[in-house]
């Protein structure tokens, strides 16, 4: 009987894996025709942004980013319930998506409905490989690692999000001394806040620098006031030294008060708090590295050292 349920399983996964694989067949000439044509579109600097935030974004953010571009053209159809039914907003995990979309920096381009579908897709792709792996085995190992990996996948872009979050917040961390002495630097040479600032976004290239360069094309352009611009840099950086110096910033400029020695004091503080940051960092190293030292290298000299006396116990015997 457990041998027919196993077969069963077996001939379940596979016709699952068949389908899928006929199902992605199908549609990758289409795909690849419109990747085409939308390579073809885009600019050259749209598309190494694009593998630029590839690196930042990971691998499952860029899968829900091309989920946002296909649903939006209908190149494919939504396979999750709650996306079908226009429900996917009010689930749990939307609703921690909401919350840390904007500091990864991919609120823009990946929706709500994509992120929920590329977590269901992803679910049911890793309960199917789970299934397949357990069944080689046993049919209680297949059930395991079919729920294990189902599970897994449906938290890999939520994962991939902490992750992107984390990052952008190290990089605002690095580079934010960086802008702060070009925009004093700037200041103190007597041009105006919004030139030195700009000068920073055009002539540096990492992350920071981009998205300080869109924030003054924000309020250069009309599409916002300068503050809410700031605010929305701010905003979209795990960051309380950032935020801090926003609002100082847009304090100053309110009330009109002189911002170059403000920036260079701040520009101090947050190169001595990267730097303490990466001390702590290196500090607990090596109490990180006990971990697998204790679980991986600790056993095997044991082993080494203690298996000639046990063979020669169990020689004896």
């Amino acid at each position: 009987m457990s041998g027919g349920f196993a077969i069963a399983l077996i001939v379940f996964a596979c016709a699952c894996a068949a389908i899928a694989a006929a199902c992605a067949v199908q549609t990758y000439g289409v795909k690849k025709i419109r990747s085409r044509r939308r390579d073809a579109a885009l600019g050259t600097d749209e598309k190494s942004s694009d593998s630029e935030s590839s690196d930042v974004k990971g691998w499952a953010l860029v899968y829900a980013q091309r989920l946002t571009r296909e649903l939006y053209t209908g190149g494919t159809q939504p396979l999750c319930p709650s996306v079908r039914t226009k429900r996917a907003g009010s689930t749990r995990l939307a609703m921690r998506y909401k919350r840390q979309s904007k500091q990864a920096g991919c609120s823009k381009d990946v929706t709500v409905s994509a992120f929920c579908e590329a977590s269901f897709r992803l679910s049911v792709a890793g309960g199917i490989v789970g299934a397949l792996l357990g069944a080689v085995l046993s049919t209680e190992l297949a059930v395991v690692l079919a729920i294990v990996f189902a599970l897994l996948g449906r938290r890999l872009p939520l994962m991939a999000v902490s992750r992107a979050v984390h990052v952008r917040s190290l990089d605002a961390e690095l580079h934010l001394s960086e802008m702060l002495e070009v925009v004093a630097l700037g200041l103190r040479s007597g041009m105006t806040f919004d030139r030195s600032f700009s000068l920073y976004g055009s002539h540096f290239d990492s992350e920071f620098a981009h998205s300080c360069a869109r924030a003054h094309r924000r309020w250069s352009l009309g599409l916002s006031s300068r503050e809410e611009a700031l605010n929305d840099l701010a905003a979209s950086y795990d960051c309380a030294q950032l935020s801090r110096i926003v609002d100082s910033i847009v304090r100053s400029l309110r009330f009109g008060s002189s911002l170059a020695g403000i920036l260079e004091e701040a520009s101090a503080q947050s190169r001595d708090s990267y730097r303490a940051a990466l001390e702590e960092r290196v500090a607990k190293a090596p109490v990180k590295m006990m971990l697998p030292t204790g679980a991986l290298i600790l056993p095997a000299m044991l082993l080494m050292v203690m298996g000639p006396v046990l063979l020669e116990l169990a020689g004896g015997f």
